[in-house]
This record gives structure tokens, sequence and C-alpha cells, in this order.
């Protein structure tokens, strides 16, 4: 079966830092599935699930990345044994990351059917304090969005203001 990777997110939209975790994950790991998922728990998104894979494969065709894109709903861990995952990936920015993402990881064992590793990749230098929802900030107050994301999300998150 080999290691099977899941880097989940809601991706609205795909940031440097994303992509950076991306990339550092697809070369340790046999596969790797970026899970798109709907978050509940934040405000309404600003892409829809179609335009966030179009965005994210173009950056992989570009990056020459290998990853899979897959959408889901419900419980992570649920989509997790649905797709004989064995290793979550989670990205962490700061100590209050850590703080979050341990609660998300020790709630998902509790509920997990099957055994899973958790893998932390810090996130880089550069990167360390970017979020998706400081890059719509940035777009919003019609700032320079280069440095955060990538020309084709750019461009979008230009036309989403614009409208």
């Amino acid at each position: 079966m080999g290691k099977i990777a899941l880097y989940p997110g809601s991706f609205d939209p795909i940031t440097r830092g994303h992509i950076d975790i991306i990339k550092r994950s697809s070369n340790l790991f046999d596969k790797l599935i970026i899970g798109i998922f709907k978050n509940s728990t934040k405000s309404k998104a600003w892409f829809s699930d179609e335009e966030k894979v179009e965005m994210i494969q173009e950056i992989l065709k570009k990056e020459g990345i290998e990853a899979e894109i897959k959408i889901f709903n419900g419980l992570l861990v649920d989509f997790m044994y649905k797709e004989n995952v064995n290793i979550l990936i989670r990205g962490l920015r700061a100590l209050s990351d850590y703080e979050y993402e341990l609660q998300f990881t020790l709630t998902n064992k509790t509920l997990a059917k099957s055994e899973f590793e958790t893998v932390f990749l810090t996130a880089s230098r550069e990167y360390l304090y970017l979020s998706s929802s400081l890059v719509k900030e940035v777009a919003l107050n019609k700032g320079d969005l280069s440095f955060f994301v990538t020309e084709n999300v750019e461009r979008r998150l230009i036309d989403k203001v614009k409208k």
C-alpha cells in the first residue's frame, strides 16, 4: 500500500505557504492527496470547489508536483479511511497553531477507524505569518499579492474583488 499522505485544508485560496508544504510532502511519501474540505466553522468561501481544484491543478502542473486533489465532506477520519490514508500532514506556523493542531489530531485519533500518524511540517520562514485570511484582506485593500500567492491565484483574487 505504501505511505499515503493527506494534506487537508479549505485552500480558500491556496497560498505559497500551502504550496511549500505540498512540495515538501510530495517528496516524503509514496502518494499525496490534497483534500479540499468544506469547513463549516469558517465564513463563506470566496472560491467554489471547482475553482479551488482548477487553481491547485494549474500550480501542480507548473511546479511538476505529483499529487491527487479530492473534495470531501464530513469527518476527516472517515475520508482518510475511505482513501486508505495512513499519514496526515499538518502545517505549523506559530505556537498557537500547535495548540489547535494538537487538539485536532487527538480528536481525530479518538474518532479514527484505522491507525494513522500525523506529521507536522513547520512553515518555511518566509511563510510563518501567511494565511488565506490575510491574503483575502490584502486583496480587498488592493495590495500587492505576488509574494503571497501564485499568478493564477492572484488573477482570480483580483477578479473576485472587482465583482
